[in-house]
């Protein structure tokens, strides 16, 4: 089907575009920007007068729960959910049931993701077996699978020469390592950051060392086997200086942070509620600014939702009997947007940092809007506003923006030309 998008605010941080013209498509592909190609007839017109055009996000972290956990979502509800978020590629994690750790359970995910057709899927495999951090999983079959990246995720490995030859091993095919950077012993049994919320609370602590001793040990491992590395979830501003002092010194570093860690911090745990429940944990208001910094500058270049749906008893009993995450990739956007409202980024720097900062981050075929490239768009108006909640399609209701007038409203969604998201 032939699309023209006229009239919108195109903004594209690949190229630096950023002005208003049309956009044609066909064949799932953009086929001109501004004037339509000789003999073009378009089928359907989309008025996007007043709206911006963008690259479909690119979210690094979306739990879709699925082989195994159907009572929390599926393929099928969470890609749906993304769309609502403007995101048209995501990355899902390998905490399944059974683990992402065989290319049996990765083609499962694929199939299932193009049957739903919502937004475009890319796996990340277990990088050892069952996530039990002692045997290596077979890397290259999952990465002819189609994994884009391996992690273990928050699951210790079992000794730093395992985590080595991991690397390693992964350095020689040019595979990418995702690291969550918490160390499971100064972490064990904690609910909260460890300062004083977390104390006046009598909740259990996570100090910030657990991440940057992780971090410290990770990034001089990386340096070692020179292998490509991605560093999710960053949570404090040590860890951050660790990540721009590596970057510097050339390392092949990149790094994202979780939405709500920009907007939350371990006050909203004043009154116990679950909803906030998280790990890696929310951090002090010293963290999170410098949090936002790095956003800014672009040493943290991709935002993420690291979405993670729960049914409702999974929140429901005391905090710390409680499983942490948060529901959020259908508001990505309008989230993203509070930091345009309140003067941190502009527009275009936002947009890089949700399309093309992670999609570089992790070498994946989206995040740019260009003559030839797959037709993957937001469109949404800044000027309007989203109720959060006020229609929802994730199977997770733990959402702690769930009545909150958020700015910006994500009007249509298209993945390969095709809408899958109208307003």
């Amino acid at each position: 089907m032939t699309v023209s998008i006229r009239g919108a605010r195109v903004i594209d941080p690949a190229s630096g575009l950023d002005q208003i013209t049309d956009i044609h498509i066909e064949a799932g592909k953009i086929a001109a920007l501004g004037n339509a190609p000789a003999g073009f007839e378009t089928a359907r017109v989309i008025d996007a007068t007043g709206l911006v055009a963008a690259p479909g996000l690119v979210d690094l972290n979306v739990a879709l729960r699925e082989p195994g956990y159907s009572r929390k979502g599926n393929i099928y509800s969470e890609t749906l959910a993304a769309t609502a978020g403007g995101v048209t590629s995501l990355c899902c994690p390998p905490q399944t049931k059974p683990v992402l750790d065989t290319p049996a359970v990765a083609e499962l995910i694929l199939d299932r993701a193009r049957e739903a057709g919502n937004t475009k899927v890319f796996p990340v495999g277990a990088l050892t077996r069952g996530l039990a951090g002692e045997q290596l999983s077979e890397l290259v079959a999952l990465r002819n699978a189609g994994c884009v990246a391996f992690t273990n995720g928050l699951a210790p490995m079992g000794s730093n020469r395992i985590l080595l030859r991991s690397l390693e091993y992964a350095a020689t095919f040019d595979l990418t390592v995702v690291f969550t950077s918490q160390d499971p012993e100064l972490a064990e049994g904690g609910l909260a950051h460890d300062g004083p919320t977390a104390s006046f609370r009598g909740l259990a602590g996570i100090p910030e060392t657990a991440e940057t001793v992780a971090l410290t040990r990770n990034l001089l491992l990386v340096e070692q086997s020179g292998v490509r590395a991605h560093f999710s979830q960053l949570t404090s501003a040590r860890g951050v200086e660790l990540i721009a002092r590596a970057q510097q010194r050339g390392l092949p570093v990149t790094a994202d942070v979780a939405m709500y860690q920009l907007i939350f911090t371990d006050e909203a745990l004043r009154d116990f509620s679950s909803l906030y429940h998280v790990q890696p944990p929310l951090r002090s208001l010293a963290d999170r600014e410098a949090l936002r910094e790095a956003v800014k500058s672009g040493v943290i270049q991709a935002i993420s939702s690291h979405h993670q749906p729960h049914e409702v008893d999974a929140k429901n009993a005391p905090f710390a009997a409680t499983e942490p995450g948060i529901s959020s990739v259908e508001l990505l956007l309008p989230l993203a947007m509070t930091l345009v409202q309140d003067g941190l980024l502009d527009l275009p720097t936002l947009i890089a940092r949700l399309s093309h900062g992670p999609a570089s981050a992790l070498r994946l075929p989206a995040g740019q809007l260009a003559v030839g490239q797959a037709a993957d768009i937001v469109l949404f108006d800044p000027q309007d506003s989203t109720v959060a909640g006020e229609s929802w399609l994730s199977r997770g209701q733990n959402c702690p923006f769930l009545g909150h007038c958020l700015p910006g409203s994500v009007r249509y969604t298209l993945m390969d030309g095709h809408l899958t998201f109208e307003a």
